[in-house]
C-alpha cells in the first residue's frame, strides 16, 4: 500500500463518517461538498471533514482508491457510499438515513 493509500485508509477508519471534500466543514468550498455537509448536518450526523484541496496527493490519491473520479467522496464505517448526487438521492428517498441507521451511525429523526 502507498503512502497516500496509508493516509487515505487512516482517515476512513478514523471516524465512522468521514467526507472527503474540498474544504471544510465550515466552509466548504464547492457547492457539491457544500450539499453534502448541509445533508449530514440536517441528520445530526458526526462526521469528519478532509480537506483535499491541502494535499494534492490525497485530492488525486481518493479518485484512484474508491475508483470514483469526483470529489467530495462518503465514507460510513470504512465503506464507500458515493458523492454528492448519490448522498442526495438517497437522502431524498430515506435511504441514507437508513443506511445510516443500519450501520449504528445515530441519525437525529425528523421532526
Amino acid at each position: 500500500m502507498t503512502d497516500v493509500n496509508s493516509t487515505i485508509k487512516n482517515e476512513i477508519d478514523s471516524q465512522d463518517v468521514v467526507v472527503f471534500m474540498k474544504g471544510t466543514p465550515q466552509f466548504p468550498m464547492c457547492g457539491f461538498s457544500g450539499q453534502v455537509v448541509q445533508i449530514l448536518n440536517y441528520l445530526g450526523v458526526p462526521f469528519k471533514g478532509v480537506n483535499v484541496l491541502d494535499d494534492m496527493a490525497v485530492r488525486e490519491g481518493i479518485k484512484a482508491f474508491s475508483s470514483w473520479p469526483t470529489i467530495p467522496q462518503i465514507y460510513v464505517k470504512g465503506e464507500f457510499v458515493g458523492g454528492c448526487d448519490i448522498a442526495r438521492e438517497m437522502f431524498q428517498s430515506g435511504e441514507l438515513q437508513q443506511f445510516l441507521s443500519e450501520k449504528g451511525v445515530p441519525v437525529k429523526s425528523a421532526a
